[in-house]
């Protein structure tokens, strides 16, 4: 009786609105968003949500950019813990940031990506801003460059390249333009044409960079290299903006790693940068990044920072304040910096075995016809397999080994246990 009554009262109301909103009583009702249509899924987390679905035994996850363990789990760094520990018994409040995020994190973060011996980190004439990790960094760095840059508002990215800088620099108001940089019939650094193409650039243009560890194809220049790159792009007077994800976590040397950062600048760039604890220390889910600019003046930074600073305040407001906290811990303690120097060689050289061991067994174990050489000669988290969209659907359909498209593999998936397995899909898809 209740339900009758309900479904009455619920009628006549549906009429009364009805007759007063719509003419006629067969007029459908049309929501504000029925025009929006489905978006595309992301490639790689439609890779992860495949694997999820999948109860195969020897599964394996290759699509995932976070670091695993050799038992394929997570891994919390030590110096994590203990700088976690000691957070909880300073007994911090809550409070929020600035604008510009922890002071003593900005600090940190800008020494160990320039160096303590950097002139402009010594002369007070780098603009930095904590930010939602390298992402955030990014975005920032969009918005100031599409408000702020003089010149032409083109951006250059390399060819291929992580599949969130197009959305996040057209986003920002910027037109992306393209840079060549892998070439296929290496599956090396196509070093020739990424000069060519600074040379045929407008003057003044800007050039998105991976400092190392090049995602997706970790294919990095050559200190050499560098060098040359330096010299080329000074002469056309374009702007480098760096995005550095790895400092430390591509090779297990931090120094190493800011190579390409500390050469431009001691060429006299006046560079951007980007960085990201999100792999060198597993803070993934902690969002803890920065952007930051070099200026010529200490008045010229105060300016920088006041447009830094009106970008983040409709944008987020301020930052998170544990991760910063983290990282601010970890990089001030001259115990907990050491450790976490030999926790981040750690996973850098697990890396290399891996790679090491899927080469061998592709080589020696199944007699690939193929050298593999670029398994090996890559760098960092990801590798450009060169496998082609139908040979991933193979290992994808017949062996449970779950990728994008575009055959870049995560080394960070693969495990001791899993390798040779690898080895012999890869190799079966590849005869």
């Amino acid at each position: 009786m209740l339900s009758s009554r309900f479904s009455r009262g619920a009628s006549l109301f549906d009429r009364g609105v009805r007759s007063k909103v719509f003419p006629t009583s067969n007029v459908a009702f049309i929501t504000s968003w029925a025009h929006i249509p489905q978006g595309p899924p992301d490639a790689i987390l439609g890779v992860t949500e495949a694997f999820k679905k999948d109860s195969h035994p020897k599964k394996m996850n290759l699509g995932v950019g976070a670091y695993r363990d050799d038992a394929g789990k997570p891994y919390v760094l030590n110096a994590v813990q203990k700088a976690e520990k000691k957070i909880v018994e300073d007994k911090l409040n809550k409070e929020y940031l600035p604008i510009t995020g922890l002071p003593s994190f900005t600090k940190e973060a800008a020494t160990l990506a320039y160096g303590a011996d950097s002139e402009p980190l010594q002369e007070g004439r780098i603009a930095i801003t904590q930010s939602i990790s390298g992402t955030g960094g990014l975005r920032i760095a969009g918005e100031f460059l599409s408000r702020f840059y003089p010149h032409n508002k083109k951006i250059y990215l390399p060819i291929p390249t992580w599949g969130n800088h197009n959305a996040v620099f057209k986003s920002s108001g910027l037109e992306t333009e393209q840079y060549r940089y892998f070439k296929k019939s290496t599956n090396g650094l196509d070093f020739e044409g990424f000069l060519e193409d600074i040379q045929n650039a407008p003057r003044n243009s800007i050039f998105m960079i991976h400092a190392c560890a090049h995602n997706p194809t970790g294919v990095d220049p050559t200190p050499a290299q560098w060098d040359e790159l330096s010299k080329v792009i000074k002469g056309r007077g374009h702007f480098p903006l760096f995005d550095m994800a790895y400092q430390g976590f591509a090779s297990g040397d931090t120094n190493h790693d800011a190579y390409a950062i500390r050469k431009f600048v001691a060429d006299g760039h006046r560079i951007a940068l980007t960085q990201s604890f999100a792999k060198n220390m597993g803070l993934y889910g902690e969002r803890v990044g920065t952007f930051s600019i070099i200026s010529e003046s200490l008045k010229e930074k105060a300016a920088i920072e006041s447009q830094i600073k009106l970008i983040i305040r409709p944008m987020y407001s301020n930052p998170p304040i544990n991760g910063a906290r983290i990282v601010s811990y970890v990089l001030s303690d001259p115990a907990l910096y050491k450790e976490w120097l030999g926790e981040v060689k750690l996973m850098a050289d697990r890396i290399i075995t891996m790679r090491n061991k899927l080469k061998y067994h592709l080589v020696e174990d199944f007699g690939s016809k193929y050298s593999w050489d670029h398994i090996t000669n890559q760098i960092g988290m990801f590798c450009y397999s060169g496998l082609n969209p139908e040979q991933v659907d193979r290992l994808i359909k017949e062996y449970h080994v779950y990728l994008t498209k575009d055959g870049r593999i995560s080394i960070a998936g693969i495990s001791s246990s899993n390798v040779k397995y690898l080895a012999e899909a890869i190799h079966e898809v590849t005869r």
